[in-house]
């Protein structure tokens, strides 16, 4: 455990009041946050820990207990090999971890997360090109923590056969004039629409690639558990709102603001929510509420049930065993 300083968590609690009511994603909770951030500091609610690591989840714990929001978090900065100190980030490790036929025609690929590396995307590539005659392609989300947009776009590119309207995302026009935006400002399948005076809105489109395969007109079934999370739940939802794909399993976890991590003080960062990802027709994101399955199952279950929707007599264990 890293040793509690006093003075560096009061120090932190500070910088996290004055960057939610800076950044958050709603402006008014934002300003909410941060005065009962500041109402706890006074009352020395943060004055003793037995660690770092206790004094961060309890921060976080009351951030959540007071407004739901199942990314905005303190957490602890290690320092490296170096002395240098690291902060968290987007998962860069996890990607596919497994990938196969499961039986003729149905093809299976189970992601961890969306790490957008180069060699994740050749991994996504190289399935694409191998399955592409599938009939039946099986997307696993069940533990699938969030990330970023370039793996999905893959794969959309090949399963949607017109262009395609997703879902549509809001952040706060100042933060994105201060810090950037989390995707290229330039990136085509980011459409700039109207939006409210203080937020800059964007479409997530689809193009379908220049030269299809036969996954166009595959049937696509997206496995979803209590923590399929954040990026994850976007791709969940831009395959129900399309009706592109069955979701199989259990409502997500209910994480639809996205953000990055800023440092807090000294030995802190947390991650600031600065934007939200929701439904275009209805307005509305998951976060707290999770995406709801279009096949309610047990998270255990959601492989079997969707083998057995493509009339594929073996279970799911059996099946995955094949590509182990």
């Amino acid at each position: 455990p890293v040793p509690f300083v006093k003075g560096e968590a009061e120090a932190a609690v500070r910088d996290l009041a004055a960057a939610v009511e800076e950044n958050y994603v709603f402006p008014d909770t934002g300003k909410k946050y941060a005065a009962f951030l500041r109402a706890n500091l006074a009352a020395g609610k943060y004055a003793s820990f037995a660690s770092a690591e206790a004094f961060s989840r309890q921060v976080t714990e009351d951030l959540r207990a007071f407004h739901k929001d199942g990314h905005l978090r303190l957490e602890v900065v290690r320092p490296d090999a170096s002395g240098d100190q690291q902060m968290s980030g987007p998962p860069t490790g996890n990607d596919v971890t497994r990938a196969g036929w499961l039986a003729a025609g149905v093809a299976y690929i189970d992601f961890d997360g969306f790490p957008g590396n180069e060699a994740t995307l050749a991994k996504v590539r190289d399935f694409l090109d191998v399955h592409k005659d599938a009939k039946t392609l099986i997307i696993d989300a069940r533990h699938n923590g969030g990330g970023g947009l370039a793996e999905m776009n893959l794969i959309f590119a090949q399963i949607f056969a017109s262009p395609t309207t997703l879902v549509a995302m809001d952040i706060r026009t100042a933060v994105e004039e201060k810090h950037g935006a989390p995707f290229p400002s330039d990136d085509p399948l980011m459409r700039k629409i109207k939006g409210p005076d203080t937020i800059n809105r964007r479409e997530h489109l689809v193009m379908p690639a220049a030269q299809q395969s036969g996954l166009k007109d595959a049937k696509v079934y997206l496995l979803t558990s209590k923590r399929t999370f954040s990026a994850a739940e976007h791709l969940s939802l831009s395959l129900k709102r399309t009706h592109r794909a069955t979701l199989i399993g259990e409502a997500t976890g209910g994480g639809a603001h996205f953000g990055g991590m800023a440092p807090m003080g000294k030995g802190y960062a947390a991650f600031i929510p600065v934007g939200r990802t929701f439904d275009p027709d209805t307005g509305e994101s998951w976060e707290g509420t999770g995406i709801q399955p279009d096949v309610a199952v047990p998270a255990d279950k959601a492989l079997d049930e969707a083998l057995r929707l493509a009339g594929v007599a073996k279970g799911g264990e059996d099946a995955l065993a094949s590509i182990e």
